[in-house]
């Protein structure tokens, strides 16, 4: 009897941001025999009715993810659902933004980061009971001794641009969007006030503008402060660049680039600034001294993990104390022990088997590699093509809508062209790293869309 494992559908958004470690993730699953698809989230989602059934591992699962949930279900689809983000807001407003009953009860397992992440999953009133694996995330195998050098090359190149620099990541999408129509302030004004989920929005909203607000006047007395370093911004990919390049104009040692990973930005600089961002939980992996300014402090719309990791500071003479004994050596990043204890609560991982390789295990133990998933009723099948058609066609028509927040101006701004040759590189280096890989191949199989073979 022919085995038919089932294939697995790995969708990208950002690919600057979640490219290498999905690569990683599709490399694992083609060694262990599954066909593997992976590129473009938007493209990817044209195609779901020419990929044979599969599981689709899918990187979020609050309400905006039920009606491809739903397709994906109908033509004969399995999810293996994450929330792809690792910090989280107050359980209340988390649940309302990140999670849905009706996409929990299309999604067949949940991969958790964490003991954190998988006791929120279980306290949820509209969990459907779904198995729950702790198996942590392949972004963080990227942060961990055995393949962080995959990025030494890049480090190097980026200390010879800026020379010692401070990093300051800003992650101000939500006030200053690259799609001006995408400013979750804007869309919470303009709602009715009287909602109290609303409120939180405006209120978020109305923080993230102050902070905004506070890093713009930060960064000019910043650069002068550290007159022996530069100081380099690095936007979120979906952040409106240009407040920062007008400020870079007038101070001769700040720059702003958003190229690449965020890794080798992080080997190379001296020290990080941010607040309430992923990004100082990466810093915390790596060693990288990190500090989160919070010129304004909230316990309702801060991030809880970043602070527990990083030198928190509440002043700009407090943060230019701080940075310039982290550039002098005299402090370094919070005590490894210490570090560790918080991180575990959240990241599972950190050490052992790769996350990308407990999750291809909970896909072996769920049998997918021995069998597809069945297929559905034939009436099933065709409601499934139909919605599929028409969702695509509405996609492609926004995609060439000039403002629309789906257009092909801010695709490629997220996806940029990317080709087999480049990707079979990036899977070369961290083959050599991890002494694997050498029987995977790529192959183009449409725009933004690639198969990863064993």
């Amino acid at each position: 009897m022919t085995i038919s494992p089932s294939t697995v559908i790995i969708p990208v958004k950002m690919q600057v941001r979640e490219m290498d470690a999905k690569l990683l993730l599709g490399c694992i699953a083609a060694e262990s025999g599954f066909p593997v698809i992976t590129g473009s989230k938007a493209f990817l989602h044209f195609r779901l009715d020419s990929i044979p059934r599969g599981v689709y591992l899918a990187k979020s699962i609050g309400p905006q993810s039920f009606p491809i949930f739903d397709i994906l279900r109908k033509l004969g689809h399995e999810i293996v659902g994450e929330d792809n983000d690792l910090l989280r807001e107050p359980d209340p407003e988390y649940y309302r933004k990140r999670l849905s009953p009706n996409t929990m009860r299309q999604v067949s397992h949940l991969i958790a980061w964490g003991p954190d992440n998988a006791s929120i999953f279980r306290k949820y009133p509209g969990y459907h009971g779904a198995q729950i694996h702790i198996a942590g995330n392949a972004r963080v195998d990227l942060l961990r001794p055995e393949l962080r050098e995959l990025y030494r090359e890049d480090a190097d190149s980026i200390r010879e641009r800026f020379g010692n620099f401070v990093l300051v990541s800003t992650n101000f999408s939500k006030v200053g969007h690259f799609n001006p129509q995408r400013s979750e302030l804007k869309k919470a004004m303009e709602k009715d006030d009287s909602e109290v989920a609303n409120r939180f929005d405006i209120g978020k909203g109305r923080h993230k503008l102050a902070l905004f607000n506070h890093f713009q006047e930060m960064l000019p007395l910043l650069c002068k402060s550290l007159d022996s370093s530069n100081v380099v911004v690095r936007p979120h990919p979906a952040e409106n660049q240009n407040t920062w390049h007008a400020i870079a104009a007038q101070c001769d040692n700040l720059h702003v680039a958003s190229d690449g990973s965020i890794i080798p930005w992080l080997m190379a600089a001296q020290a990080l600034i941010a607040n309430s961002c992923t990004t100082q939980v990466e810093a915390a992996v790596l060693g990288t001294p990190t500090v989160n300014y919070q010129p304004v402090k909230s316990e309702v719309f801060d991030f809880e993990l970043p602070g527990l990791v990083s030198r928190c500071v509440f002043s700009l003479d407090e943060l230019c104390t701080t940075v310039r004994a982290i550039v002098k050596g005299e402090i370094g990043p919070l005590d490894y022990t210490d570090r560790r204890k918080i991180l575990d609560q959240h990241i599972a991982g950190l050490d052992g088997p790769l996350a990308a390789e407990r999750i291809i295990q909970v896909l072996e133990a769920g049998g997918y590699n021995k069998r597809q998933p069945p297929a559905t009723s034939l009436n099933t099948c065709a409601h499934g093509w139909i919605q599929h058609h028409l969702r695509a066609m509405k996609q492609r028509i926004n995609m060439h809508r000039p403002g629309h927040r789906n257009n092909l101006s801010y695709h490629a701004h997220l996806f940029p062209e990317i080709s087999a040759p480049q990707i079979m590189r990036k899977i070369a280096r961290m083959g050599k790293l991890l002494n694997r890989f050498e029987s995977i191949k790529v192959t183009k199989i449409s725009k933004h869309i690639f198969r990863i073979s064993g």
